[in-house]
């Protein structure tokens, strides 16, 4: 029973790490019967969620996993509060306090600098962080003691909203060819009370930490602030409307319906056009082979044939050829 392929998203609760949301979708898969040994069903996640973060983690089944990587490249869409008034050295509620101010933005202030941190920005990822500094991880550098110093690097902030209780939802601050992102518009209704903290959408390319972007903006404000809230509503072409709790994920599990929330493996992959192949080509695709003469646009092919996932290609000047293929 290890014909099983595609996408389960799981809406991770608070304190558990995406391993953990692995090892959830594995015993699930256990109580509805599946082989999830080394030789049955593979499962892997597509993007990690810090344990103090919540929402969308797609979890990719059999031949999903080798389309994992993409996932990590994909786009996201978080809401997230910024605390103002104290810093932490890991910028969210778990670390120690490191700076505090008595300076508190107003809404007005708030607004007014939003622009600074959309479209291409430099950026200082956290000390706690899973990059590594000559081979190591920095949070592991950064838990020691040491003083850890990364470089700064290009993310670009697609979309950025700013949400306020009691003021009509509408597009914020954003670059004109990506998807609206639903905030709070300038120009409404604002107060001049000073804020102890606020809640801002971002749409945000890889690689973009939350937690910086939440330092910066405060640092912006000339003041500091730290992540209380982050939750993650979108990762590549998966929200919230499709996924499912630990709660309901373990019922099905037991009443062995897993397959009725399961996504097929094409679904991770609803951002690049279709290529439908005939068997022939089908055929020499899964040999490794090249196809020439194919009338397509250069770019990447969601290759198939009669409906079954063939594989990941690229077209370039009319050849075809395979960048991830799949064993189905």
């Amino acid at each position: 029973m290890s014909g099983v392929h595609g996408w389960l998203i799981l809406d991770k609760p608070l304190g558990l790490g995406s391993t953990q949301g692995v090892s959830a979708v594995k015993r699930a898969l256990r109580d509805a019967g599946f082989d999830v040994s080394k030789r049955g069903i593979k499962v892997g996640h597509g993007g990690t969620l810090d344990p103090l973060a919540t929402g969308v983690l797609p979890i990719a089944l059999g031949e999903a996993t080798k389309l994992a990587g993409r996932m990590l490249d994909s786009d996201k869409v978080y809401d997230f509060t910024i605390g103002f008034g104290v810093q932490t050295d890991t910028l969210d509620l778990e670390g120690k306090v490191i700076a505090e101010s008595d300076v508190r933005p107003t809404f007005a202030q708030v607004e007014a600098v939003l622009g600074r941190f959309t479209g291409p920005i430099e950026q200082v990822p956290p000390a706690y962080s899973a990059l590594k500094v000559d081979g190591a991880r920095a949070y592991d550098l950064a838990r020691a003691g040491e003083d850890v110093v990364l470089a700064g690097r290009f993310v670009v902030v697609h979309a950025l909203a700013l949400r306020h209780p009691g003021l009509e939802p509408r597009p914020i601050v954003q670059q004109a060819t990506t998807p609206q992102v639903e905030g709070w518009a300038p120009g409404q209704a604002r107060g001049d009370e000073a804020l102890d903290s606020v809640t801002l959408t971002a749409h945000v390319s890889k690689g973009t930490y939350i937690r910086a972007l939440a330092r910066d903006i405060a640092i912006a404000l000339g003041t500091v602030g730290h992540v209380t809230y982050l939750r993650r509503t979108k990762a590549g072409p998966f929200d919230l409307s499709q996924a499912i709790s630990l709660d309901k994920l373990a019922e099905l599990g037991k009443a062995r319906t897993l397959e009725d929330k399961l996504l097929p493996l094409r679904a991770g992959l609803d951002d690049i056009p279709a290529l439908p192949l005939s068997p022939d080509q089908a055929g020499l695709l899964r040999q490794g082979r090249v196809l020439i003469g194919i009338a397509a646009d250069d770019g990447p092919y969601f290759a198939l044939s009669d409906d079954v996932p063939i594989a990941l290609v690229e077209v370039l000047d009319r050849e075809v050829r395979v960048v991830r293929g799949f064993n189905l």
